[in-house]
């Protein structure tokens, strides 16, 4: 008698689906038409908190597999963190220049302290690198990919803002790439000789990733403040919110 085995991706992202729910909540609500167009700045500027901090990550991730001889993740992981460091670079500086082209400054975003949800969200990370194993940052990069914006965003907030296509460069990069990035990550995943403990270590960096980002949507669906206006930009939603 046969038995299917079920792969490491396909039980991370069960797991992941159970907290699926409140994460789609979130958004939901994060990208409501009313009071848009300051929201989506203010996300510009939290997600480049965010953003600015994975190719760092991932560097810290393969110093440390450098440093773990014999150990049999090394080859493949050491391979994919730095292929995905090319991939990754620069991606902060779209944030940048969509943060310009969305009538706000790059100070709003490289000023202030950045918030405690991004640290809960990022910080974590650096922990389990350094006193557990580097394979833990997979779960953490797999929900960064996998929750990506959804391909239609680009269009809805264009529509509801009157910002330009140069404001829309991350969500539509990423709307684009981070599907073929989670099928590598996944197939990744698949093929790596995890142990119990090493698969059960990303889950919980995945299942915390989730829960963290969770928490920094709600976040920035409720009312705030906008950064600052420097120059001229559009300055109130348009379009139809059917």
């Amino acid at each position: 008698m046969s038995t299917t085995t079920i792969l490491v991706s396909a039980r991370l992202r069960t797991k992941l689906q159970l907290l699926e729910p409140e994460f789609r909540g979130a958004t939901t609500h994060m990208w409501r038409p009313e009071g848009l167009l300051p929201r989506y700045r203010t996300y510009l500027c939290t997600m480049h908190a965010v953003i600015r901090a994975s190719v760092p990550l991932m560097e810290l991730a393969l110093r440390r597999m450098s440093d773990r001889r014999g150990d049999p993740l090394s080859e493949p992981l050491t391979a994919y963190l730095a292929e995905h460091i090319q991939e990754e670079a620069g991606h902060d500086a779209w944030l940048l220049e969509d943060l310009l082209a969305a009538g706000a400054a790059p100070e709003d975003a490289l000023g202030p302290l950045p918030p405690p949800d991004v640290a809960t969200l990022v910080g974590p990370q650096h922990y389990w690198i350094e006193h557990h194993h580097p394979v833990t940052l997979l779960g953490y990069i797999a929900v960064l990919e996998g929750y990506a914006p959804a391909p239609g965003l680009t269009g809805r907030i264009g529509a509801l803002t009157g910002l330009p296509a140069a404001a829309l460069r991350t969500v539509r990069e990423h709307a684009a790439l981070d599907t073929d990035h989670l099928d590598e990550l996944y197939a990744l995943l698949d093929r790596l000789p995890l142990t119990r403990d090493q698969e059960a270590a990303v889950a919980v960096s995945a299942l915390h990733s989730l829960d963290a980002l969770t928490r920094l949507f709600v976040r920035l669906g409720r009312s705030a403040p906008a950064p600052s206006l420097r120059g001229a930009g559009p300055t109130s939603p348009t379009g139809d919110t059917r």
